[in-house]
């Protein structure tokens, strides 16, 4: 969720020589470019996926991880072992592990951690999803943790390998928002509000011999121009998810960096209000979805960079069905749903974008698309907490925004959630989905789901967020891809 207004074209001369191998690799600190500061370094209380680009696998460790392509290995669980019923869960957990300041980390953590995401009042994004279904939590011993669930959850392994479910002290616990202690590689260090967060290595960390820079700083640099300033001066050395889409090339061209371009779980979609009228006709819905030419909105809004989607799960996801031919561009289609429809056109509408590139100049080339078919928007620019006070709770006609968590796709059986979609087919669609451990039967579930997201027309399905990665050739192990927004650092080294 990123703003990238244009840089002007032009030749630019890179006067800096290449710097010499044998210095980098010498090299034990590296400075990262972030475009969003967040507003505290406690994932699991805070909702911003920025928090996780700091802390997560760095200062703050889960029972699980999860890597570049979406596999889940142990970390701090050494294993488990689940029921055949698929609703309890017994971990054992790693031992001699150790918090920053010195505490034993044990079973009695976890505990702790889950019973406080899920206590009443608790501000956990993962609450409802993940921990609420977690009906008891038993520790038979300092290394077994025992989940009850009310339901199974065939990605409850994934789940806990989300930044909502990292492992806190309690003795640290409520001030992880300023200064969060962990079990991490690295101990958080400084915050230089507006400016950097630096971390350092921790040399008590279990692996600690593996891990090859001693500091890292994340830095804030919101403009997607002085991000190619940044990097092309070398006060950053990689930015993990580069805004300046247009200078892509730039970068290519210059042998000091490497440009790698892979996926997120940004779902990016035009929000539509179906408790609205007219917008709560399927044929309104469709004939809005019909208007848009997926590729001429990322070619314009994008640079080119981005995978058209067609419901609410992306390529990366396990069980995708690609559904971009359920609701193809097709103006003249798009004109019959409103005439069928009984609406007088042209239809006015308001298009709130909130600040990011994908929003902002995305939502001119969808204006311009859709007033081809009768519907006129007006658009309505808006920061971050005017959207969050206005379209995401619900006042909004139309607007775009990608919703990174991964496999969210359950937020659509909610029929409170800020798009008001309230199909009871649906919510027993994912009940059934929720409740199966049958792999097959579970594929068939999710593909359906996603199907009759596409045939509701419940929002417009644009376009896959991309993640473009510009770094120092010689800077390594950086992800190219995020399944979750995090910054493993763990295995970042120069060459």
């Amino acid at each position: 969720m990123k703003l990238i207004p244009l840089i002007a074209a032009g030749v630019v001369t890179l006067a800096a020589a290449v710097p010499a191998a044998h210095a980098q690799a010498g090299k034990t600190t590296a400075v990262i470019g972030m475009t969003l500061e967040p507003p505290g370094l406690d994932p699991t209380t805070g909702a911003a996926a920025a928090i996780g680009e700091i802390v997560h696998y760095n200062v703050l460790e889960g029972l699980t991880k999860i890597h570049e392509d979406g596999s889940v290995s142990p970390l701090l669980a050494e294993s488990w072992h689940i029921e055949p019923d698929g609703r309890s869960y017994t971990f054992k957990l790693r031992k001699g592990v150790k918090f920053h300041d010195g505490e034993d980390f044990d079973a009695s953590d976890v505990k702790f951690s889950f019973e406080r995401a899920k206590a009443e009042g608790s501000t956990n994004k993962a609450k409802k999803a993940v921990f609420d279904n977690i009906s008891r939590i038993d520790t038979p011993d300092p290394h077994t943790v025992i989940l009850t669930l009310d339901q199974p959850d065939g990605t409850l392994l994934f789940r806990l390998g989300e930044s909502t479910a990292v492992i806190l002290d309690p003795k640290s616990a409520d001030s992880a928002a300023t200064r969060p202690i962990g079990t991490g590689p690295f101990r958080f260090e400084s915050w230089a509000k507006g400016s950097a967060v630096t971390l350092t290595k921790w040399d008590g960390f279990r692996d600690a011999r593996n891990v090859k820079l001693r500091r890292v700083t994340f830095r804030f640099i919101n403009d997607p121009a002085a991000q190619v300033a940044a990097l092309l001066a070398g006060d950053v050395d990689a930015i993990p998810r580069f805004q300046a889409t247009q200078s892509v090339q730039q970068f290519r061209n210059d042998p000091r960096f490497e440009v790698r371009v892979g996926g997120t779980e940004g779902k990016t979609i035009l929000a539509i209000n179906n408790r609205r009228k007219p917008l709560d006709d399927v044929r309104v819905r469709r004939a809005i979805a019909a208007a848009i030419d997926r590729k001429a909105l990322i070619d314009g809004a994008m640079d080119g960079f981005g995978t058209p989607i067609g419901s609410h799960m992306v390529p990366s996801d396990e069980g995708y069905v690609d559904l971009t031919g359920v609701n193809p561009y097709d103006p003249e289609r798009a004109r019959a749903l409103l005439k069928e429809a009984g609406v007088t056109t042209p239809l006015n509408f308001t298009l709130t974008l909130p600040p990011p590139q994908y929003a902002r100049k995305g939502g001119e080339i969808v204006a311009a698309q859709l007033a081809k078919v009768g519907i006129n928007v007006k658009i309505e620019n808006v920061e971050w907490a005017q959207w969050l006070s206005g379209a995401f709770k619900g006042n909004f006609d139309l607007t775009i925004i990608s919703h990174v968590e991964p496999l969210d796709i359950m937020i659509y059986a909610n029929p409170e959630y800020y798009f008001g979609y309230d199909s009871r087919a649906f919510r027993d669609l994912m009940a059934k989905y929720n409740a199966s451990i049958n792999p097959k039967e579970r594929a068939k579930l999710i593909a359906d789901a996603q199907r009759m997201l596409a045939e509701d027309a419940v929002n417009a399905f644009l376009f896959q967020l991309p993640q473009v990665s510009v770094s120092n050739k010689r800077l390594k192990g950086l992800w190219s891809s995020s399944p979750v927004f995090a910054n493993d650092m763990s295995v970042v080294h120069w060459q």
